[in-house]
């Protein structure tokens, strides 16, 4: 079976949120088939409702500058689904992607016809089956593993971790996780395992309750450890975090508590944070080009429409801010209009190709330039002028499909 073949089968599953099957039987019994690959590697396990895989990214490159030999497992993906699953901070080749697709679904079919498998696995479980698959055979030191939905029943929960990682956690996919901050607080803390470490970032007091009272083994909280000298500006920060120098590359103040958890957790995998400094993370108010000025950022929730905010008030004050902005119907649709679109001279609304996707006509923006693709808002959004600044916005589908047509 060809690359292009295996992402066609996986897209026929089914999207990965509208069908997700939250629960660790199925992926379980394939990994069991797989010889259990899961079983062969070392983890770090990292949850949270933003900030997951910014953290995840940089605990990463940390380990990796070390000379660590390192895999990294994120989702979604922005152009290929071959970014999900990273050997030495590179995406798998379409060659290693199809074949651990094969192993895994040759496995899941014979599972199948024996009746051990209810189902053909969801998207979610099969490509974190290849992950796991790839991270035995390559073979990979230290894995660190992003939470795709939760944590509690999260296909990649099947792991024993050497340290467990949550970010700040919020609002979000509360259909699956639960309608306050408490239930989704202990959605995120079903990843703590008994005797093994973690660190949380700082949080909201009603989910730092659930995490401390859910922890089952030494925890660290990222505020023991004061960020001092601080410095932040549109490219990034820096600090010092007790006797270390921090430099984290990616812009936003939000990254410099990723960066700050980042760096305690590497300190408790014995390994310096010093390598924070080579993250790479696209789509996470990344530049992509000047004049006009064009940044493009994930924000898809209302905490995230909140960093953005902040980073647009903080950086951009004065400039004139175009928004080209499209969303997927279950988020919190019209509280993210109210925090980012005030801030824009002139708002594009879209739609990326995706059947989640909501109709731009019913995005709640006045006067706003209706578009149909993100092909014809980014057509549209190159008439801004040379000392304008453009963001596109709202949800990881848009911010990929304007990637791949504005970075070459």
């Amino acid at each position: 079976m060809t690359y292009s073949e295996a992402v066609q089968f996986l897209y026929s599953l089914g999207n990965e949120i509208q069908t997700a099957k939250l629960g660790l039987d199925r992926i379980s019994r394939l990994l069991e088939g797989l010889g259990n690959p899961h079983r062969a590697v070392r983890f770090v396990h990292v949850a949270g409702t933003n900030g997951k895989g910014s953290t995840s990214a940089m605990i990463e490159a940390g380990l990796r500058a070390t000379g660590v030999r390192t895999g990294l497992y994120t989702s979604p993906h922005l152009v290929e689904p071959t970014e999900r699953i990273r050997l030495e901070g590179e995406p798998v080749s379409r060659e290693q992607f199809a074949s651990a697709f094969i192993s895994v679904h040759e496995t899941a079919e014979v599972l199948l016809r024996g009746g051990e498998l209810d189902l053909h696995p969801t998207y979610f479980e099969t490509v974190t089956a290849m992950a796991f698959v790839l991270f035995r055979d390559q073979p990979v030191e230290t894995a660190v593993l992003e939470v795709g939905l939760g944590g509690r029943l999260d296909a990649t929960n099947v792991v024993v971790p050497e340290l467990c990682v949550i970010t700040p956690i919020d609002f979000d996919h509360q259909t699956f996780l639960g309608n306050t901050i408490e239930e989704i607080a202990a959605e995120k803390a079903g990843i703590l395992k008994p005797g093994v470490p973690a660190v949380f970032a700082e949080q909201r007091p009603d989910a730092e309750v659930v995490l401390r009272a859910s922890a089952r083994g030494p925890y660290t909280l990222s505020r023991e450890f004061p960020m001092e000298q601080l410095q932040l500006d549109e490219a990034g920060s820096r600090f010092r975090l007790g006797g270390d120098s921090i430099v984290c590359p990616l812009p936003g103040e939000h990254q410099a508590e990723n960066a700050r958890t980042a760096a305690i957790a590497l300190r408790k995998l014995g390994v310096s944070p010093s390598g924070i400094a080579t993250t790479r993370w696209p789509g996470r108010l990344e530049r992509v080009s000047e004049r006009p000025t064009i940044i493009l950022d994930g924000a898809h929730n209302p905490a995230g429409a909140r960093a953005l905010a902040r980073y647009i008030e903080r950086f951009f004050a004065g400039r004139r801010i175009w928004l080209v902005y499209g969303v997927m119907r279950d988020k919190a649709i019209d509280e993210m209009a109210q925090i980012l679109f005030p801030l824009a001279s002139c708002i594009i609304v879209t739609a990326p190709a995706n059947s989640r996707a909501l109709e731009p006509e019913r995005i709640p923006a006045a006067g706003a330039t209706i578009t149909h693709s993100v092909a014809e808002a980014m057509a549209l959004a190159r008439e801004a002028g040379p000392d304008d600044v453009v963001f596109i916005t709202g949800s990881l589908f848009v911010v990929g499909e304007a990637r791949a047509l504005l970075v070459q």
